[in-house]
């Protein structure tokens, strides 16, 4: 078997199996690649790791990524992330005609009632674990409250950014002695000017989105509330949580909720014109990178960099979470199922995929009573 053949077959069945979010698809590529196929050492793994956290754009999708560059160059790069993302892309899309073509039912809308309260429930845990990581210190925990509460009340990702790279890059020249340098390009789009949204917007609108999506693939509901429900107006905030939902319920990286909202948005040619947008930054960054994992993961003023837009990333994401749930939790069916979600969570360790199903089941079974 050729080596190309051989990383078409292993990362189409990973898109296909891969349930449980980032940790999980690292965690299987790490056991299958590293442990059983030998394909690169530990180490070589771990700098991979290491680099996507220094990139915008899905952690997994781009470990894939590099995987694929290690084991077949540039080819192996592209079959690698393309192999991966297309099962879950194909399964959103697929997904989203049946979901609207078939929303006027009232059954459907109780279960999707019951997959929004999950959803919370996922994006909690989310920002929790997240700040384990992202919040190191006194000074990232006042730049992500000061973050936190501008973004509140004007919600523009790409300023706060941008802000914050230079208050991060002022920092580390003004307090650090160590002045070790190393340059990464980063590309940032100014904020679209759309009143109708047309193919070619949506396709601009998530390449924007994946050009600056640092973090998380959390962070993704940060930005599309921003642009689709706050500055264009075209998407209420029922519509975000569906497509959350959905992303979550398909295996793969859950980027695929773009598919989800691509398709809503212009049929399948806007499925796939979203998709192309959100994931082809993450090929460019990774091509980018990968010849130089080992002096990009080294350098000390990118270090400083990725602290402070990770922090700041984190404020984004709690700020959705809190206004979806004063719009989501609205009746006692819904307060139901949040507690039975904790308990199943937290007591019972449940994971986001049972947790989205039994949600949707429990909201039937309450608005029978």
């Amino acid at each position: 078997m050729s080596k190309y053949l051989e990383i078409v077959k292993y990362f189409f069945r990973l898109g296909f199996i891969a349930f449980g979010g980032p940790a999980a698809h690292i965690a299987m590529m790490q056991q299958e690649l590293v442990d059983e196929k030998k394909w690169m050492t530990k180490q070589e793994f771990l700098d991979y790791i290491g680099i996507t956290n220094l990139i915008p754009g899905p952690n997994s999708t781009e470990v894939t990524m590099h995987c694929g560059y290690h084991r077949g160059g540039m080819i192996g790069l592209v079959l690698a992330g393309v192999s991966f993302i297309f099962p879950a892309a194909l399964l959103t899309g697929l997904v989203a005609y049946l979901f609207y073509r078939y929303e006027d039912l009232s059954l459907l809308e109780q279960v999707s009632n019951g997959f929004k309260v999950m959803v919370l429930i996922i994006i909690a845990q989310a920002t929790v674990k997240l700040s384990k990581k992202a919040i190191k210190n006194s000074y990232l925990i006042g730049l992500a409250l000061i973050a936190a509460v501008i973004y509140w009340f004007y919600s523009n990702e790409i300023i706060l950014l941008i802000a914050v790279i230079l208050v991060s890059l002022g920092k580390y020249y003004l307090v650090s002695s160590n002045k070790s340098i190393s340059f990464l390009p980063l590309f940032y789009f100014s904020s679209l000017s759309v009143q109708t949204i047309s193919d070619g917007k949506i396709f601009l609108s998530f390449l924007k989105i994946g050009s600056i999506l640092f973090g998380s693939g959390y962070v993704l509901f940060a930005y599309l509330d921003t642009l689709f429900i706050e500055q264009l107006g075209i998407m209420t905030t029922t519509d975000l949580l569906d497509a959350v939902a959905i992303g979550q319920f398909t295996p793969g990286p859950v980027l695929s909720t773009s598919t989800f909202i691509g398709y809503k948005l212009g049929g399948w040619s806007g499925a796939v014109l979203a998709t192309l947008g959100i994931f082809l930054p993450a090929f460019i960054f990774v091509m980018i990178t990968s010849p130089f994992v080992k002096r990009i993961r080294k350098s000390a003023v990118l270090s400083e960099v990725l602290d402070g837009v990770n922090a700041v990333s984190l404020a984004f994401i709690l700020v959705v979470a809190i206004k979806l749930t004063i719009e989501t939790i609205t009746g006692w069916e819904s307060m139901v199922i949040l507690l039975l979600g904790l308990l199943l969570f937290y007591r019972y360790k449940l994971g986001a995929v049972w947790l989205i199903v039994v949600g949707g089941l429990g909201y039937v079974l309450l608005s029978l009573l």
